[in-house]
């Protein structure tokens, strides 16, 4: 039987990319069933309500074209607004824009609207895109953005409103986030984010680790820009 994917979003937030750079991470619990006790961004599936939530400000036209994987994915707004439900979840940040909500927020969405605020996806840069392999007891289809954390409209260090999924949240310098205990592929995106800092454009090209029953290929989406 094949083992079902769900779509997800992750966000890397970076503070002083161009100074002493640092990325926001938590602890999972070492109950949780996927990837317990590691050190991971804040991110999660994509829940029914991503779909209908209103935008402040679009999301980069290269990387919604880059997000685009087919007529049964989510659309790119959609994981957009994953990203940004998630953080603000799990770490209680605001990626938004201040803005009332002109109709009843959907499901998921009643805490950030309570925050004045329309989530704005323009400041998200597509970088990194994959797969869980086979044989995990969940899989997802992980698409990886980064942000500058000077768009936030929270106080960076109030991490009051989040939920408690992460624990041991902070800003961890770079050099130090790699000796944490991290999942793979969230070693393989420090590093890659790591390597094009303080650059915090969309790639020449987006890696794509995509495990299937078959076999584990690593490939590029989207080729250079125009």
């Amino acid at each position: 039987m094949t083992e079902s994917v769900r779509d997800a979003a992750t966000v890397i937030l970076v503070r002083d990319p161009a100074g002493r750079p640092s990325v926001l991470m938590g602890q999972r619990g070492n109950g949780a069933v996927f990837m317990p006790s590691k050190f991971v961004f804040p991110g999660g599936a994509v829940d029914p309500g991503d779909a209908h939530v209103p935008m402040a400000r679009p999301l980069n036209g290269l990387c919604a074209a880059r997000l685009k994987a087919g007529p049964e994915a989510p659309a790119p707004a959609t994981l957009a607004a994953t990203a940004i439900r998630e953080l603000w979840e799990e770490t209680g940040q605001v990626l938004g824009s201040p803005r009332q909500w002109r109709r009843t927020p959907p499901d998921g969405w009643a805490g950030f609207a309570g925050t004045g605020h329309l989530p704005s996806p323009q400041p998200l840069r597509f970088v990194f895109r994959a797969i869980t392999p086979p044989g995990r007891p969940r899989r997802f289809d992980a698409r990886f953005f980064l942000a500058d954390a000077a768009h936030l409209a929270t106080d960076p260090d109030n991490f009051s409103a989040a939920s408690d999924e992460l624990a041991h949240l902070a800003w961890v310098p770079i050099a130090e986030a790699r000796e944490l205990d991290l999942p793979f592929i969230t070693a393989v995106v420090l590093a890659e984010v790591a390597a094009r800092l303080p650059a915090l454009d969309p790639p020449e090209s987006v890696p794509f680790f995509r495990n299937d029953d078959e076999q584990s290929l690593f490939l590029r989406l989207g080729g250079a820009r125009p």
